[in-house]
């Protein structure tokens, strides 16, 4: 049975709501749900200031000083910049990954992209054995993967050598410095096709079937289905590729590192911006520099990588107008 004070007390908080008023505190429970919370999540946060953030902050702050042998460490605020924009090696290395990520790039997605269809499409045998085979790779780790590229390149030793002179032909040396770029290529695309690859299949999984039924109703064939229906919806994960790929053609490291003890001639120490600010910071212990191509590699990766996206933006937006 209800009371009049009851009926009173219940009409209290749309009363409330109606004036305006603030509404009643939340309960003590609800706070500690929320202490909780933030208890549960304070490690990460600490971790990731320790691991990432200080770190960040304190290389920015190393570069710009200089340390020099007689004088000491001295403030020098952008010339290290000024100094890295200007540097020969740096620049060469610039040019060299930009090169990388032209050729390499385009070929690693669009092969990647095809796999993807080709299992999507549901008329590949074994699709499942061919998806884990071609995911494989990734798994390998990148210096044991080197290091298996590195035999089989081996202009003495290697497999590719030995099959040319079975037939009595001069084998190509894959490890030379015309050759070592392409070299390096071809181990890159092993080991990412397959990441690529699943990052695009599980994007195709996501569409609707009702409109491939449509399509075909329509008498639409497979390549028009891909080129139509499944590529554009699928631009996102493509782009999220592509980024990732511009990011990782900066900073390739273990592939030359290891390459060049088998190829010394044809790497150097600046072969890339990261192998260089590796050399300058362990080898030349010039720490201040180091840190300085760093922030400089940063600041090229994030320019090129807002320059890609800024790109497919006004491109999806022009498709859309059309």
């Amino acid at each position: 049975m209800t009371t009049p004070a009851t009926t009173v007390a219940a009409s209290r908080p749309a009363r409330s709501a109606r004036l305006g008023r603030p509404t009643r505190r939340p309960s003590s429970d609800k706070r500690r749900q929320h202490i909780a919370a933030y208890v549960l999540i304070a490690p990460f946060f600490v971790v990731f200031a320790a691991m990432l953030v200080v770190p960040l902050f304190y290389s920015g702050y190393l570069s710009l000083f200089q340390t020099k042998l007689v004088g000491g460490t001295s403030f020098v605020g952008i010339a290290n910049y000024v100094r890295a924009f200007t540097d020969s090696q740096f620049l060469g290395g610039l040019g060299r990954m930009g090169l990388f990520l032209v050729i390499q790039v385009p070929v690693m997605v669009c092969l990647a992209l095809f796999v993807a269809l080709a299992i999507d499409s549901g008329r590949a045998r074994a699709s499942t054995g061919a998806r884990l085979l071609i995911f494989i790779p990734y798994a390998v780790p990148g210096v044991v993967a080197t290091l298996l590229w590195g035999y089989i390149y081996g202009a003495d030793f290697g497999p590719i050598t030995q099959l040319f002179q079975f037939f009595h032909i001069h084998a190509p040396n894959l490890l030379s410095n015309a050759n070592v770029l392409g070299s390096l290529m071809n181990i890159v695309t092993w080991e990412f096709v397959g990441y690529n690859m699943i990052i695009m299949y599980s994007a195709l999984r996501s569409i609707p079937t009702e409109l491939y039924e449509a399509a075909e109703i329509d008498g639409a064939g497979q390549f028009r289905i891909a080129w139509s229906i499944k590529i554009p919806s699928i631009r996102p994960a493509i782009m999220l590729t592509v980024i990732f790929s511009i990011i990782g053609t900066f900073q390739l490291f273990n592939e030359p590192q290891l390459l060049s003890s088998i190829a010394p001639n044809a790497i150097s120490s600046s072969y890339t911006p990261n192998l260089y600010a590796y050399t300058l910071a362990f080898v030349n212990h010039d720490v201040n520099y180091a840190a300085t191509i760093a922030f400089a590699l940063g600041f090229v990766i994030m320019i090129i990588s807002f320059i890609v996206q800024i790109a497919q933006q006004r491109q999806q937006r022009r498709g859309a107008s059309e």
